[in-house]
């Protein structure tokens, strides 16, 4: 027998059977891991109470910073973004290729019209009447979804509302459960820590001053008086202001707080050399009584809280409060 011939033949008939192998598991592959884009369209109802159909997601504008972590862990195609608020910690920060609208103070509407994206996210900062508008107007023909709640919306419900719904846009509703799912399991562990005989006080250090945050609806800290259900050292009425409310340190320190919760806004977007929200507490004669600096019990937010404020940092403040109170 030609051996040369013997082995041509055995190839031949090897490849043959490897291409009709693969050709008759196509379809069962086909089945098991359909292509992104057979998900769309589809239709949801926002926050604000819209139907919407989306019909793409290839680009995505997104306004409401409570997303832009989740937009980087998703790995969502983003083309025009406020960058501008992103953490530093967050990689699409850095990203060229997503046009950089600026803040809400001045945004540039245009980077919007250039992106030309089919579906905005849209909300916080952004979800004012004229910003809101301005966005609409720049993406005229995108699926605009309004990540704005009605005002009686708990901050656990958001939570569990808005990231239901990015999970039912972006096609992630198992990450968007796994999500949840850890964010309630934080607030059990830091509910189980604490004791409704502690008191709690919230600060917010800003411009190198100590100010008060409100346990109504004071910027940082209100949000955690709600979900544990926190008993305030000092109940004084105060406003939503993103630096607090001018209070005495006098005042603050005869209120002799057991534990002191810190939004540190100078660490996010302070300029210049800034102090530390530690060190300004700690370095304060006026305070220095106070149970909470006495026993160190001081918890100061992540440094980029302020311009994140979303699941992510939920779930960090609830886990240090939660060690916090249990030291």
């Amino acid at each position: 027998m030609n051996t040369r011939r013997f082995t041509a033949a055995a190839s031949l008939a090897l490849v043959s059977a490897l291409a009709l192998a693969a050709c008759a598991s196509t379809p069962e592959a086909a089945e098991t891991t359909p292509a992104a884009e057979d998900y769309y369209p589809i239709t949801v109802t926002d926050l604000a109470g819209n139907e919407v159909t989306i019909d793409s997601a290839d680009s995505v504008a997104i306004t409401d910073n409570r997303f832009f972590q989740l937009a980087a862990d998703w790995d969502l195609a983003i083309t025009v973004a406020p960058r501008d608020l992103m953490s530093p910690n967050n990689p699409l920060a850095d990203d060229e290729d997503i046009l950089n609208i600026g803040t809400h103070g001045e945004p540039d509407f245009e980077k919007i019209v250039a992106a030309d994206p089919d579906l905005v996210i849209n909300g916080y900062r952004f979800g004012g009447e004229e910003n809101a508008q301005g966005v609409k107007d720049a993406a005229p023909d995108a699926a605009f979804i309004d990540m704005t709640a009605p005002d009686d919306t708990t901050a656990d419900e958001y939570v569990v509302q808005s990231l239901t719904l990015m999970g039912e846009v972006f096609n992630k509703k198992d990450e968007a459960a796994a999500l949840i799912a850890e964010f309630h399991d934080a607030l059990d562990e830091a509910k189980s820590a604490y004791d409704p005989a502690t008191t709690v006080m919230g600060l917010i250090t800003s411009g190198g001053e100590i100010n008060y945050s409100n346990p109504t609806d004071g910027r940082g800290a209100s949000i955690f008086f709600s979900l544990l259900e926190l008993t305030p050292a000092l109940d004084a009425e105060g406003s939503e202001g993103h630096t607090g409310d001018s209070v005495s340190l006098e005042a603050l320190a005869g209120a002799n707080a057991d534990v002191f919760m810190v939004l540190d806004r100078d660490a996010a977007v302070g300029e210049g050399e800034v102090t530390p929200a530690l060190e300004l507490i700690n370095g304060s004669a006026a305070l220095a009584a106070v149970p909470a600096v006495q026993n160190g019990a001081i918890y100061v937010f992540p440094s980029d809280y302020y311009l994140t404020e979303d699941v992510f940092a939920y779930i960090a403040v609830l886990n240090g409060l939660a060690k916090t109170f249990q030291a």
